[in-house]
């Protein structure tokens, strides 16, 4: 399999150098997989544009989406990016499991959105009929499922980026799932 580096910022164009400067003073680093899409001119602005667009989503129901994606998908990248964002958000370890399992028994209506999210992302965008109803019927919006199912494609391309390049996790490993339930 071909080797990916992690481009630096001397290494990227002009317009990446900012975005870079911008993430280092943001964050205090620029993240590994961030730092790949810079591989392209266009990539980083145009993922950081959707990743930070506007949603009807809550910060913690963002995190559940995106740990239960990155579960279905396997990536260890974001798994342990999203594992560090879920306890700033104030879930807990067990709670952080939970929701990578595709459910949450500490709150009904997270327990919906990340059994829909799951579904649509092994389902590839067919979840079964009593999935989508189960999620309207927590209290969720036709806008809130939209903007849910931008959220699984933007996690998805993370995903696949950090599948494809296998680039160095910059993040304390996520436990793994199976010797958590085991």
């Amino acid at each position: 399999m071909a080797t990916f580096q992690v481009p630096t910022r001397a290494t990227v164009s002009e317009a990446n150098q900012a975005i870079f400067d911008n993430l280092e003073s943001g964050l205090g680093f620029v993240p590994n997989l961030y730092a790949t899409y810079a591989h392209s001119k266009n990539a980083l602005g145009n993922y950081l544009a959707l990743s930070n667009a506007k949603t009807s989503l809550k910060a913690k129901e963002r995190e559940a989406v995106n740990l239960a994606v990155s579960q279905v998908n396997e990536c260890e990248y974001c798994l342990a990016a999203h594992t560090a964002l879920g306890k700033m958000n104030g879930f807990t370890d067990e709670q952080i499991l939970e929701l990578r399992a595709g459910r949450a028994s500490f709150d009904a209506k997270l327990d919906a959105l990340v059994a829909f999210s799951r579904a649509v992302t092994i389902n590839r965008g067919k979840p079964t009929a009593d999935v989508t109803d189960a999620f309207l019927a927590a209290g969720f919006t036709q806008e809130n499922l939209v903007d849910t199912i931008v959220l699984i494609g933007d996690k998805t391309i993370s995903n696949y980026l950090h599948g494809v390049t296998q680039v160095p996790v910059d993040f304390p490993a996520a436990p793994a799932l199976e010797e958590v339930y085991a």
